[in-house]
């Protein structure tokens, strides 16, 4: 897998999924079931959203809510494709899209009623994303965020392997829920995410764009190397989805903490 870490492996990678209606599974019906356990949330909360990507779940949120939303990815492409679709929305007036990292967002502590994050808190490592959390939530705000989670403790050895590369500490859910407890968590609920979440506006349009890429490409060998390399994650899931899963959690910062 050397290409996996070559400029020109990040270029055709971005030009795959900077192109999707998101970046990662999920879809606006998991969203609004997560949102709907989120059972004393202000009428007009203040949200963050990290990793926000391309910022399809940033637009279910300002659907769902009538607060404000800052939504941050490291991705400056992203960023720009969401704060076009904002003005064309009209909705600049209460959600913010910028660049920025998660680890460093210089952002006030305990000013958020609603962190979400759909699939990228992994990148900090899960306690220190969650500790992150903790500090910038308001005593009662709500934490909503999915993370890859194993669904058996063999999975096949390819499905094993690939998620080494991305995501070597990735555990069960009893993991991530033990790990909530250790971040001063409340858990509330968690649910795992349907199938077509995976395929509605992730991988159905991977596929999609991965095809138009190889006429584009055709003449390129070492592109065309890259986008078979990048076609074989939806073709494992079509195998191996009985082995993993993307799990919404809801967790909360107890009221209690504002003595903290």
């Amino acid at each position: 897998m050397e290409n996996e870490t070559s400029p020109r492996f990040w270029e055709i990678f971005f030009e795959v999924y900077e192109a999707l209606p998101r970046q990662g599974p999920g879809n606006r019906a998991s969203a609004a079931r997560a949102l709907g356990l989120c059972r004393d949330l202000p009428r007009s909360p203040a949200v963050l959203d990290l990793g926000c990507g391309v910022g399809a779940q940033t637009l279910h949120l300002a659907e769902f809510t009538s607060g404000s939303i800052v939504a941050v990815d490291q991705h400056s492409p992203c960023i720009e494709r969401l704060q076009t679709v904002l003005a064309e929305r009209d909705l600049t007036s209460r959600v913010q899209a910028m660049v920025g990292d998660m680890a460093d967002l210089g952002l006030p502590s305990a000013s958020f009623d609603l962190i979400w994050s759909e699939g990228a808190l992994y990148n900090l490592g899960i306690e220190n994303a969650l500790r992150l959390c903790f500090g910038l939530l308001r005593p009662g705000g709500y934490l909503v965020f999915t993370d890859a989670v194993w669904r058996t403790d063999n999975p096949p050895d390819e499905i094993k392997a690939s998620f080494d590369l991305d995501y070597p500490t990735m555990g069960r859910v009893d993991d991530v829920i033990n790990v909530l407890a250790r971040c001063g968590f409340e858990m509330l609920d968690h649910f795992t995410l349907p199938d077509e979440a995976w395929w509605q506006d992730f991988y159905t349009p991977m596929e999609s764009r991965i095809e138009m890429l190889r006429d584009t490409y055709a003449a390129d060998p070492e592109a065309v190397a890259i986008l078979d390399q990048l076609a074989l994650e939806p073709v494992m899931h079509r195998a191996h989805a009985d082995s993993y899963a993307y799990e919404f959690f809801v967790a909360r910062r107890p009221l209690a903490a504002a003595s903290a």
